[in-house]
């Protein structure tokens, strides 16, 4: 008998718990498996042999049900960069040494586009090295929506019902001044745009805010941006709008670089914040009206007493089928959704190679966004809309929700 290993990796969301459900309730009733390890902070945790065993803290329905309704990552997490094992292989020698000792014969690692990154070079490694007896799946997780081969990842239907719904709360203060107003609300994405977009499901019960919509797929233009927003003002006392923390000018740099001190992290990307801050000081100088910015920031990934049951019920299913699949012998793959129908929503896991996923970027589809690239087409609305349906039941202990400790 093989023990199991699972461990989370990159930005926590609301929904990255449920995955981990999923792969420790699959384990416990596999024959095959003896003893669940977790590990905390990722691949970094491994190094430094933080394993814990799973089973006595996670061993009824009761615990499991507490943990899918806890947000960020029970495990703890890390954003740790493995080097090319070809220039240097120093850390998976570790790594490979610590999974023997465990009698770790299956891995699953939950998280996004750089925990993916790590899945992919482990398991070339161990492909490279004649390693047979241990076997690496990814799982995957990520609020913002960009890893390629799934139609979707678990955390974005939650972080996208918060938006949503934020969205409407911002809009139903925004006007109730006779005053001019222009609120900018900074969405996170710093390469794709899904999270900003999905904010346009808060016009869908009769609201006409966001009124304009700016991705970072598309190069934004302040003059434009200007223009845009003398327009709308001219429509109605009160604009609201939804950036995304990545947008671009034409050259291709970040719009808010000036207000940065250009930090990054271990993956080399670029540590974002203030561009609704940056807008928001250029509106007030051009425009002379009262505007605010706001960022939502850590909220978006972490409200799980709005998190939705649909995005709950999928990254719990993907659990279950990852740990099913490294079980059964398989190697290198990412469970992925794939969806078959839209009305009714309908899907189905799959499994794609990992080196189809790892460091690649799914970006919205330019024709869901509008030519004039101020806002998103009903397509847009169609794809996420089934995502943010159903609320989960919430444990409530002095009046606020109850979380999940290991």
């Amino acid at each position: 008998m093989k023990n199991l290993l699972v461990a989370q990796s990159g930005g926590p969301t609301a929904a990255i718990n449920a995955t981990l459900c999923g792969v420790i309730e699959k384990a416990m009733i596999n024959t095959a498996i003896e003893k669940i390890y977790g590990v905390r902070n990722g691949v970094l945790g491994i190094l430094s042999e933080k394993l814990i065993e799973l089973k006595p803290a996670l061993f009824n329905t009761t615990s499991l049900q507490l943990l899918c309704q806890t947000p960020s990552s029970a495990l703890g997490s890390c954003r740790m960069k493995l080097s090319d094992w070809k220039e240097n292989s120093l850390e998976y020698e570790k790594i490979i040494s610590v999974l023997k000792k465990y009698n770790i014969g299956y891995f699953v690692y939950i998280g996004g586009n750089d925990s993916m990154d790590t899945v992919e070079k482990l398991s070339s490694y161990c492909k490279a090295k004649n390693i047979t007896d241990i076997k690496i799946i990814g799982a995957p997780k990520t609020i913002d929506n960009d890893l390629c081969e799934t139609d979707h990842s678990p955390g974005f239907g939650s972080a996208a019902k918060y938006i949503a719904t934020t969205f409407t709360e911002i809009a139903c203060d925004c006007h109730v001044y006779a005053m001019p107003s222009v609120s900018i609300v900074e969405v996170m994405g710093r390469d794709t745009g899904w999270l900003t977009a999905s904010s346009a499901l808060a016009r869908c019960n009769g609201h006409v805010s966001p009124d304009l919509i700016y991705v970072s797929e598309i190069p934004f233009d302040i003059e434009q941006f200007l223009e845009d927003l003398q327009c709308k003002l001219s429509e109605r006392m009160a604009v609201v709008v939804a950036i995304s923390e990545g947008l671009k000018n034409q050259e291709g740099y970040y719009i808010a670089d000036a207000m940065q001190n250009q930090q990054t992290d271990d993956f080399g990307h670029k540590i974002l914040a203030g561009t609704g801050r940056f807008l928001e000081e250029i509106v007030r100088h051009e425009i002379g009206c009262k505007v605010r910015s706001m960022e939502l920031n850590v909220m978006q990934r972490c409200a799980s007493h709005i998190a939705s049951a649909c995005d709950i019920y999928e990254a719990r299913l993907l659990g279950n089928a990852a740990a099913d699949r490294v079980i059964n012998g398989f190697s290198g793959e990412m469970a992925c959704i794939k969806r078959t129908s839209n009305k009714p929503y309908q899907i189905e896991v799959v499994f794609s190679p990992i080196n189809k996923i790892a460091n690649r970027v799914k970006f919205v589809p330019r024709e869901w966004i509008t030519e004039q690239g101020n806002d998103v087409t009903h397509e847009l609305i169609d794809y996420v809309m089934p995502l943010v349906q159903g609320e989960m039941p919430v444990t409530y202990h002095n009046g606020i929700p109850v979380h999940f400790k290991l």
